[in-house]
């Protein structure tokens, strides 16, 4: 997929089960670009920017496109290395329900 089209995917994915309230979540796929989702506006908006962030999720897009189609498990993924936090963990303990 491209990023683009994992962006879309990601905005469908907030409107229909929600996003992260008040807060900042980015993903960070390093050379292939940014998603961020920002909780604080209403509704959340999902963009490509790559700025600050309450957490960020630093993963590949192939490990991040493998979570999200349920083909891997993010626990494990962050477990194994593949997938690392910074900042809150709190946050990215709720992206699960986004996710999956």
């Amino acid at each position: 997929m491209t990023l683009e089209e994992l962006t879309n995917e990601m905005s469908e994915r907030i409107a229909s089960k929600g996003g992260i309230d008040g807060k900042i979540v980015k993903f960070d796929f390093s050379d292939d670009g940014a998603i961020t989702i920002d909780g604080t506006k209403s509704p959340a908006e999902v963009t490509n920017d790559n700025g600050d962030a309450d957490c960020t999720v630093i993963v590949d897009k192939d490990v991040f496109e493998s979570i999200a189609s349920g083909e891997e498990n993010a626990q494990m993924a962050f477990m194994s290395g593949k997938l690392k936090v910074e900042g809150d963990m709190g946050i990215a303990m709720q992206l699960g329900s986004i996710l999956g």
